[in-house]
């Protein structure tokens, strides 16, 4: 039920962190990878092949909706097709609300939530052509919570929970499943100023039941669960892997 041999997967976002160890679980579980974004994936693809898999590097800047239907167009033309889909990049911009800024917010905005409804648009037309697929979206924390000094993040992560729940209501009935994964602390380039914080850290850590932060890998059997066959019956929910953060 977990296998997924023959599947192509889309990950946005792979060439590091929560994006990366998605990216190479699925590849265990036996999918081909498109990796997409602006950065070099050259680390992830490599990972990926060892594991004797196909790979493909996208380069598209996904602060835009320009490049969503050229990323599923390539994805088909160089792995044969798009069977799940994994919207995982993201941005995040500090401030304080008082102070926050228009581009801070439209940046984040623009790629939290923005581009992602429209590269699943473009996926799911594509997968309803073909009878059904698998839409994940990457949540958060702040999905659930408030946060401080993340306006437009916690809007954008609180609009993927939201638009997981409609996307499901609408494609369920097509055969594609749209599901969420809401990450907990994990350790990553994005949270690097909160692990350095000493206090923050601690009150962090202080926090998690689990005594840590989490590790990119730690996502990858949730993302392999709802990429395969065996989440059929699952649509629009926000799963949480997050040392039971949200439990305390």
């Amino acid at each position: 039920m977990f296998d997924l041999t023959g599947k192509t997967a889309i990950v946005t976002g792979a060439n590091t962190g929560i994006g990366q160890g998605i990216a190479i679980a699925l590849a265990q579980a036996g999918a081909n990878i498109a990796l997409v974004g602006r950065s070099d994936a050259n680390e992830t693809a490599e990972k990926i092949q060892a594991l004797g898999q196909k790979t493909a590097i996208i380069r598209a800047d996904l602060s835009s909706i320009e490049p969503c239907d050229y990323v599923i167009k390539e994805a088909i033309e160089k792995l044969g097709g798009v069977d799940v889909l994994v919207n995982n990049a993201g941005i995040i911009r500090r401030n304080d609300a008082l102070d926050f800024t228009e581009d801070d917010w439209d940046s984040v905005m623009n790629t939290n939530i923005k581009n992602l409804f429209f590269l699943s648009q473009a996926a799911a037309k594509v997968m309803v052509e073909n009878g059904g697929g698998k839409i994940i979206n990457i949540a958060s924390m702040l999905t659930f919570q408030g946060g401080i000094r993340v306006a437009s993040y916690t809007a954008s992560k609180s609009g993927v929970g939201g638009l997981t729940k409609l996307l499901a209501n609408e494609w369920a009935g097509k055969g594609i499943n749209v599901n969420a994964i809401a990450p907990g602390y994990i350790a990553t380039n994005n949270t690097a100023a909160l692990q350095a914080d000493e206090k923050r850290n601690s009150e962090i850590l202080g926090r998690i039941p689990a005594g840590r932060w989490g590790d990119p890998a730690d996502l990858g059997g949730a993302a392999v669960f709802l990429a395969s066959d065996a989440a059929q019956y699952v649509q629009g929910h926000v799963l949480a892997v997050d040392g039971g953060w949200l439990a305390r």
